[in-house]
């Protein structure tokens, strides 16, 4: 039984002390290969450079929608189609949307802006996307509808509607699911899992963020996307082994890993 953790930051400062470990024991609960985001362009070329050092390590790499600073055109839009074509980079990400904190119309357009640019160089590459996408449902699917045509990608940590997601579905892209799944408040997400086919679900941790229960309020790690997996199997009445092998398959399918 082997699993992927499709989405986790391992280059962030809570994992300084002790990577090595942490990746040793996502090897010992069956996680056997990891993709790490970028946020920043410093970022993305440190999650390239880190996945030369471990067998099982892949990147993505993208300005995060929280990161608009670090975007400066046509400059930035080269840097990242250059990190996007290194060994190891398997997708343009996390881009997307993040309205929790930006309120200002001038604000969400700009991120609009640079979400398209970045959606552009995944086209040209022909490589997929990681979608981080928070507050923003309306404009993320309208942008994914008009500008997502001949792209694949993901919707990371899935926080929208059933109905969003059918639209999503039937885009082609997939929805993931991280540790919210398992909390007591997970509001309509088990019934979106439950709705789901079967491939179009994918397994993050997000780590260090979002720790699954019984691990929530402490670091995340790889490891822990057992818990995620757990929680699957018991909502859509399936065996752990059989989650495992279509959210494998999947993230094999998406990032030709």
């Amino acid at each position: 039984m082997k699993f992927v953790d499709t989405h986790c930051h391992l280059t962030d400062e809570k994992f300084s002390a002790d990577l090595i470990e942490v990746y040793e024991r996502a090897k010992n609960s069956c996680v056997d290969r990891v993709i790490n985001f970028g946020a920043t362009l410093k970022d993305s070329a440190e999650v390239v450079e880190l996945a030369k050092k471990f067998s099982g390590m892949f990147a993505g790499v993208g300005i995060h929608p929280e990161e608009v600073q670090d975007w400066d055109g046509k400059n930035s839009a080269e840097k990242i189609f250059e990190l996007a074509k290194k060994n190891k980079v398997v997708a343009i990400g996390e881009i997307g949307l993040d309205y929790h904190w930006e309120k200002s119309s001038e604000g969400k357009i700009l991120q609009q802006k640079i979400f398209v640019e970045q959606l552009d160089i995944a086209r040209q590459l022909n490589l997929p996307v990681c979608i981080h996408e928070r507050e923003a449902h309306g404009d993320a699917l309208k942008i994914l509808q008009a500008e997502g045509k001949n792209l694949r990608g993901v919707l990371h940590c899935y926080s929208g509607s059933l109905e969003m997601a059918k639209e999503v579905w039937k885009l082609g892209w997939l929805i993931g699911i991280d540790g919210p799944l398992t909390f007591k408040n997970s509001a309509k997400l088990p019934e979106i899992v439950q709705a789901a086919p079967s491939e179009m679900l994918l397994l993050e941790t997000d780590a260090p963020y979002l720790a699954p229960t019984p691990y929530r309020g402490k670091r995340n790690e790889p490891s822990y996307l057992i818990e995620i997996a757990k929680k699957i199997s018991e909502l859509r009445g399936e065996s752990l082994e059989i989650v495992a092998e279509y959210t494998t398959k999947n993230a094999e399918n998406l990032y030709k890993i």
